[in-house]
């Protein structure tokens, strides 16, 4: 319950428009799945997910890598700025491995 308040009270405040699209994070205790949504025509641009891939590792790791996937994703699809999502997660450890190594590929939130 706290954490759906949480989530909710975050995405009040971020809006994905076509110039500068949402970048949406979702960490779970095993996969780490990241989309960029054009929240105006609500279609998702891109998307990179550790399910159904042999990433290994451990979870920083694995949001590291998938951090640089979208990156790259995005930039294939001419996407540079995008407004960052967290959802109900707070800005530290894995999230933050997630968010650094998106920065390095390029991509600016």
């Amino acid at each position: 319950m706290l954490k759906e308040f949480r989530a909710k009270r975050t995405r009040a405040k971020i809006h994905g428009t076509a110039e500068r699209p949402r970048l949406s994070v979702h960490l779970s205790n095993l996969h780490v799945v990241a989309q960029i949504i054009d929240d105006d025509k609500k279609v998702t641009l891109c998307y990179a997910t550790t399910v159904g891939s042999k990433v290994t590792g451990s979870m920083t790791e694995k949001a590291a890598k998938i951090g640089a996937e979208i990156a790259k994703k995005a930039k294939a699809a001419k996407i540079t700025k995008v407004v960052f999502d967290r959802g109900a997660k707070l800005y530290a450890g894995r999230m933050s491995a997630f968010a650094d190594a998106a920065r390095k590929e390029g991509l600016e939130f």
